[in-house]
């Protein structure tokens, strides 16, 4: 299974030890799933990350940057996806589409206009984590 996860999702898993991170950690520990980024994606991560609202300890952000190097698969998507809703989620649209990922995991609303734009599923992380029977 192949997933492409959005930026919120990954800032909720950071902040919270709560589902996101559960759903993340599932992720990343199970040989069957393919976390898929672009140059994009993973510079959008570590830029949120290291805003400074977030006040993350260098631990923290080390741990978590470490992850995203060893734990994703980083692809160079070629074609763009129009996304005038918004225009800064046209990146995990193009990643998911590019790579034929299965889901895309979000929790930001705008990517429910999306869904004709690509073949992954998009879903939020009480749904994907139903589907895939990550414990909530």
């Amino acid at each position: 299974m192949k997933v492409v996860i959005d930026t919120s999702v990954l800032v909720s898993a950071v902040l919270k030890d709560r589902l996101p991170e559960r759903v993340i950690l599932w992720c990343v520990g199970n040989p069957d799933v393919t976390w898929l980024v672009s140059p994009a994606i993973l510079a959008e991560y570590e830029g949120v990350m290291r805003r400074p609202k977030f006040a993350l300890p260098s631990e923290t952000l080390a741990w978590w940057l470490e992850l995203l190097v060893s734990d994703t698969v980083l692809g160079y998507p070629e074609n763009t996806v129009d996304f005038p809703r918004d225009r800064k989620d046209a990146p995990f649209l193009e990643c998911a589409q590019a790579g034929q990922a299965d889901y895309l995991l979000t929790g930001d609303g705008d990517f429910a206009e999306a869904s004709s734009l690509v073949s992954a599923k998009i879903v939020n992380v009480r749904e994907f984590a139903a589907e895939v029977g990550v414990v909530s």
